[in-house]
């Protein structure tokens, strides 16, 4: 009898339109000890697709976290931070924010709407990986995250 149990990967949403950064996001990702599938769309409008299964996303599976920019086109991140946490099926997903944006206003403003953190993406690509490691280490070694039952 075998006590083993398979171990499922990180579904992770990227939702990011600057090339750059996905390709940093990527590596950084790649070099991580925790097992993810990262699923990018470029965005907003496509972002709410992928989540609800619509169109060529009908055999997506939720993420267990979204890292979201905020300046995004067709639908920018504070409306799809929105839809997201007004959505019964989706509000438990924990969404991070990672713009390049430091206001004030978008901080207080995407707290307002429940984002689960803020951070600052740094220009520096060295820091940009660290960045994404100290976030990969916080949300997937650290944090309990809720199950993912939900699939399209």
């Amino acid at each position: 009898m075998s006590f083993s149990k398979r171990i499922r990967p990180v579904e992770i949403l990227l939702v990011e339109d600057n090339p750059g950064d996905i390709r940093l996001i990527k590596e950084a990702m790649k070099e991580a000890k925790i097992i993810n599938n990262l699923n990018v769309v470029e965005d907003g409008a496509e972002a709410i697709a992928y989540l609800r299964g619509l169109e060529t996303f009908k055999d997506a599976t939720l993420p267990d976290i979204i890292f979201l920019d905020l300046n995004l086109p067709k639908k920018n991140g504070r409306e799809v931070l929105a839809e997201i946490k007004q959505d019964i099926n989706l509000k438990q997903i924990p969404v991070v924010i990672l713009t390049v944006s430091k206001a004030e206003e978008d901080i207080i403003k995407t707290y307002e709407l429940h984002a689960n953190c803020f951070i600052t993406k740094p220009v520096d690509l060295e820091q940009f990986i660290k960045v994404v490691k100290s976030i990969e280490n916080f949300w997937f070694s650290i944090v309990k995250l809720p199950p993912n039952k939900n699939f399209h």
